[in-house]
Parts: structure tokens; sequence; C-alpha cells
């Protein structure tokens, strides 16, 4: 089946999807989930086979570590599957309701977006839960995974498929690509397909952009900052610049520069070093950090780069004003955290940073949609548009306006026959 004819098969999918019960989306998760369960094996292989093929093609440790997908993993995306079935049913909510006149009544009415294009790294997880959440929110999917996972990713496609049309989900709704060729005629099929997701690099996701008439929701580089404020409690300052480079150092929201107040940094630096030599994280810092304890020195490119691995580059600023500043210039707009006992520095650290999740003495590891109860994800948007940050259920729908009257024709209202009431509803 060419692009093309993929890609039609998921926009007529998507007609019928979008009227599907919630009881049959959730049938057909609970049944993605037994089938993921019952060919474990199977998956399980074929992962093996994906990640010895990436061993022998010396594919960097950070993506090879994303890529495997054992038993352990297999069961995580089940528990998210039937967390995902617990989550209420975005489609079909009434947001808003007007009578604009006696027996003339308008409803904004939540419904799926339709077909979503979604090219991911080298997470088998990832097709998972993108194509669940795509499912749960009544969209069809084309999905193209990193080609190191392309034994995984067919696998779990194959599956998904099966045990979702067994369980009444209209044929076709899930597509799986497998060569950048196919992404790249992709991007000219904006008649069948309605929203781009990108995740990857910030070139990439401008590549994609630059070269399509489709939306594009991006998720681009974590350049993820943690801000240690001269108001911190040290101890738990630690903690969290720790969770957030080394709890899992290979994704978008782990921390990649720590900034410290110059107030606590004599104190700060030397205590946080230790225990970050003790994760085998490389330092990388300004030359006040130098200054108080061994580091090496950090360029301007350190500032923006996404390492995905156990380096961190550290700079010491005048205050919390100096920190936004850094973290609104060399930042990417994803995730960033402020540690502070201060209430009035962290409100002003949270308006004034500009990004999609701002925290306050919490791990920037909590960007994420399954820890925000969002049944998973899709990605994290860092787009000022639909959606921003981690984007799970409610940023898969749009809305609809529907009109009940009884006869009514503007005529009456342009020549002032009629007047409106605009009266609300709910």
């Amino acid at each position: 089946m060419s692009i093309a004819e993929s890609a039609a098969a998921a926009k007529q999918a998507s007609i019928l999807l979008a009227a599907v019960p919630t009881e049959t989306k959730n049938k057909a998760l609970a049944a993605v989930a037994e089938a993921l369960r019952r060919r474990s094996g199977e998956i399980a292989a074929a992962n093996r086979a994906d990640v010895d093929r990436a061993r022998a093609e010396n594919l960097v440790a950070p993506l090879l570590k994303r890529l495997k997908f054992d038993g352990g993993k297999i069961r995580e995306v089940c528990d998210g599957i039937g967390s995902l079935i617990r989550l209420a049913d975005p489609v079909g909510r009434t947001l808003s309701g007007i009578e604009l006149d006696t027996g003339l009544e308008l409803y904004k009415v939540s419904c799926p977006i339709g077909v979503i294009g979604v090219v991911f790294e080298s997470r088998p997880d990832a097709l998972v839960q993108i194509s669940t959440l795509c499912l749960k929110s009544g969209n069809a999917v084309l999905l193209k995974g990193g080609s190191e996972a392309a034994e995984t990713n067919r696998v779990l496609a194959e599956t998904i498929a099966e045990a979702t049309t067994q369980a009444g989900i209209p044929s076709g709704w899930i597509q799986l690509l497998e060569t950048r060729q196919d992404v790249a005629r992709m991007l000219d099929l904006d008649e069948q397909v309605d929203l781009l997701i990108p995740r990857g690099s910030n070139a990439f996701v401008r590549y994609i952009m630059d070269h399509t008439n489709i939306p594009v929701l991006g998720h681009a580089d974590g350049i993820c900052h943690v801000y240690v404020d001269s108001a911190a409690d040290l101890d738990m300052a630690a903690a969290i610049a720790v969770d957030s480079k080394c709890q899992y150092v290979a994704v978008c929201n782990a921390a990649e520069t720590l900034l410290v107040a110059e107030a606590v940094a004599e104190r700060f630096l030397p205590k946080v070093k230790a225990m970050f030599d003790s994760k085998g994280v490389e330092l990388r810092g300004c030359e006040k950090t130098a200054a108080i304890t061994p580091v090496k020195p950090a360029t301007e490119q350190d500032w923006a780069t996404e390492y995905l691995d156990l380096v961190l580059s550290v700079k010491v600023v005048a205050g919390v004003d100096e920190a936004i500043e850094h973290i609104n210039r060399y930042g990417s707009g994803h995730t960033d955290c402020i540690v502070t006992g201060d209430r009035a520095t962290a409100e002003r650290f949270m308006d004034l940073v500009d990004s999609a999740d701002v925290f306050w003495n919490a791990s920037t590891r909590f960007s994420d949609g399954f820890r925000y109860g969002l049944g998973a994800e899709v990605g994290i948007s860092t787009n000022k548009i639909h959606a921003r940050g981690p984007v799970g259920l409610e940023g898969l729908v749009i809305y609809k306006w529907k009109l009940i009257g009884s006869g009514q024709v503007v005529a009456d209202y342009s020549e002032g026959k009629k007047t409106f009431k605009h009266r609300p509803l709910i």
C-alpha cells in the first residue's frame, strides 16, 4: 500500500472513529493490553533483533537505551493503557452553550482532530502510547518510528491493529510508515492529514515545518534548567538537581543546565558536584563555577546544547533575574525549575520564564503526560497555539460549533424583526 493509500484509509477510518462510543474505545484499549501481554515473547524477540542490529551499527548509548523494549517495558505500557481507560473520554464534551434567541441554541462541543501523523524517535513504547492516545481521542494515526526499531514497531502496529479491529474499531485507523521517503510524501498530503507531530531535534522539526502545509505541533529540543536561588534549601536543591539530570538522562525533560545564585554558590557547588561525581556526570562550568570547584570550562555552545547524556553545564548567576534572562535566551521553552523558599521569587520566575512547563521545588522530570495524569503523551509541545507542554488526550481534540434552531433566518435579525439574547446556557 502506498503512503497516499494509507493516508486515504486513515482518513476514511477517522470519519467513523469520531462517532465510536466510549465503551467501544475502552474495550478496544483493553484488547490491546491483552494482546501485548499475549504476544510479549514475540515482541521482545523482535526488539532483541533491533537492539543487536543497533549495537552492530554503533548506535549511540542514549538512543540504544531508549530502544530497549523488554518484558518490563511491556508491563509498563499495559499499565499505562489501564490508566488511559480510566480517564474520561475527551470527545463529545459540551464546552459552552449560548441561547442566541428563543429556540436558537449554540453549543461548542469537543471533537477529534482527524488524522494525525507522528514521527518519533527510537522508543517502541512511544508507538503504543501515541496510538492508544489517538484511539481514545477518536483520531486515526500515521506512525513513523526510528528505523532502528523497525522490527519492534512492525509487530506492535500489527498487534494493535488486529486487536482494535476485532473490538469494533474501524479498520485502517492505524498505519505504520517505514521509510524516510514515506515521511517526505506524507508532508504533501494536506488533504488527508490534519496535524503533524514531529518528535526530534530543532533542526528536524524546523525541516518539517518548512516543507508542509499541514499544521505542525512542534516538540523540539529539551534544554531544561534548574535554578538554585539564594533562598533555596540546599539539601532539597541538590536532590532536585540530581534527579532532574540523572533519573533518566536520555529524555527531553532531563536538566541540561544548572544555574546557581552567587550568594549560595560556594556552599552549594562542592556539595552537588560530589553527588554528580558519584553518578558519573561531567560538569562544564563558567569561570565563577571553576573558581569554586573543579569543572571543565563551558563554552557558549554548552548553554544551548541538549546533551541527553551524563553531561551538565553549570553557571553562577547574580540572582533570579539573570537566571530568567539566561533561560529565555538559551532554553528551548520546554521545562524549567526554580528551587527557593521565597514565594515571591518563585512566582516571578514562573511568570517570566517563557516555557511550557515551569516548576517550583520539583524535578524537571515531572514534565510528562503520565505524571500529569493526562494518560501518557504524544509529545511535549513548545508551541503557543492549540496545545502546550505534555500533549495528552485534551491536546488531541478540537471543537466544533453546533447550532440548533427552529426555522430562524438571518434576515429577521438584520431587518430588526428579532434581536439576539446571547444568554449563557451552561
